[in-house]
C-alpha cells in the first residue's frame, strides 16, 4: 500500500466500525432530543472539517425538520438568535469538548448546561459528542 492511499477501514477493522456504530443504537434510546443531537453532530463536524460528516449531518437533520437557515449559522451559533438557550448551552459544550483548549472553564460551560439538561441528559450529549469526533477523526484520516 501506497503512502497515499486512504485505509479501507470497514476492510481492516469492520468490528470496531460495528461496534462504535452499537453506541448510536444504545444512545438512540436515551431520550436526547434528536434536533440537539443534529446540532452537536453538524457543530463537531465543521470544527474538524470532516467534509463526510457535514454532508451527513446536514442531510439527516433536514430529513428531520430542521430548517437551512439555522443549519447555515450553526457555524455562528454564538452570534445570532436562531437558537434556544438550551441549544446554545449544548453547543457550547461540544465546542469545549472538541477543541479541548488547556485555558477552557468547563465548570462554567457544565453549569449553564445544567440549567437545561439533567445529568443523565449530560452523560448522553457527552456521550454524542464523543462518538461523532471519533467518527470526523476516523473520516478525516481518510481525506
Amino acid at each position: 500500500m501506497s503512502a497515499s492511499t486512504a485505509t479501507k477501514y470497514e476492510q481492516t477493522i469492520p468490528d470496531v466500525l460495528q461496534t462504535m456504530a452499537s453506541v448510536h443504537q444504545v444512545l438512540d434510546t436515551k431520550g436526547l432530543d434528536l434536533k440537539i443531537r443534529h446540532l452537536v453532530q453538524l457543530r463537531a463536524s465543521q470544527i474538524n472539517r470532516c467534509g463526510f460528516c457535514i454532508k451527513m449531518h446536514t442531510k439527516e437533520a433536514r430529513q428531520n425538520g430542521e430548517t437551512g437557515e439555522r443549519l447555515d449559522r450553526v457555524i455562528v451559533w454564538d452570534q445570532v438568535n436562531d437558537f434556544s438557550d438550551a441549544e446554545k448551552a449544548a453547543l457550547a459544550w461540544t465546542e469545549a469538548l472538541t477543541s479541548l483548549q488547556l485555558d477552557a472553564d468547563l465548570a462554567s460551560i457544565r453549569a449553564r448546561l445544567s440549567q437545561h439538561y439533567s445529568n443523565a441528559e449530560i452523560g448522553t450529549l457527552t456521550a454524542e459528542v464523543a462518538m461523532i469526533n471519533l467518527w470526523n477523526r476516523i473520516n478525516v484520516s481518510k481525506h
